[in-house]
């Protein structure tokens, strides 16, 4: 009777194993199988050709004076200029000539000295925080030029100026530029030299090297070449 339910046993152990392959093969051969898909194809969107791009560069006209720490900016602010106040049609800028007015160094240019120095030298504060050279020293007119910070934030704060120190400022003008081009930059070239030895600073050009005779050439032949 033992021997019997032993085999019995190993019969129905059989049976149940063999049932589970069965049932794991069938499993695993239908993961296998794909199911049915509709090879119809389906229409496609309607693409519309793009636009051609255009180029967005900015022109002289939309550059700001974008300066930042420790790091002198060489963007003038291209602005449209006044008279008496009033917006003028004025030529869109072209080009620009612009001088750095550089300390020594490990100096800076005190504001309490800073202020009567440009001054004295016709210019006015504008209420984008830079010093504007107009045509009259009364502050009447075009602007010729103009100076600001060459550090960052490139403005001046006048409320503050004995509290304010710098490494270093910059002369800027426009070309073309209202009025006599060539006397413009002459002052321009004047008061950088002005503001250079009262202060024992360095004159330096657009590429921030020493001013040298014939770069001044080259900029008064630029200036010609948008004088009318």
């Amino acid at each position: 009777m033992a021997e019997e339910l032993r085999w019995a046993l190993i019969v129905i152990s059989a049976l149940v194993i063999g049932g589970l392959l069965i049932h794991g093969l069938w499993s695993v051969r239908k993961k296998e199988t794909p199911e049915h898909t509709d090879n119809t194809p389906k229409p496609q969107p309607k693409v519309e050709p793009a636009a051609p791009a255009t180029e967005n560069e900015p022109e002289l006209g939309d550059m700001n004076f974008s300066a930042v720490d420790e790091e002198p900016t060489t963007e003038p602010v291209v602005e449209e200029q006044t008279q008496d106040n009033a917006p003028s049609a004025a030529t869109e800028p072209q080009d620009f000539i612009i001088l750095h007015i550089e300390m020594p160094e490990g100096l800076s240019m005190a504001g309490s000295k800073l202020l009567p120095s440009v001054l004295s030298l016709g210019f006015k504060y504008s209420d984008e925080g830079f010093f504007n050279r107009h045509v009259e020293p009364s502050g009447k007119g075009p602007v010729l030029f103009r100076l600001v910070n060459m550090f960052n934030p490139g403005t001046f704060d006048i409320d503050n100026m004995e509290q304010f120190s710098t490494a270093g400022v910059s002369l800027f003008m426009t070309l073309p530029c209202e009025g006599d081009s060539l006397a413009a930059f002459n002052m321009l070239n004047s008061a950088a030299k002005k503001l250079s030895d009262e202060f024992g600073a360095t004159v330096l050009d657009h590429q921030r090297q020493p001013l040298s005779v014939e770069t001044v050439r080259s900029y008064v032949e630029k200036v010609r070449e948008f004088t009318a």
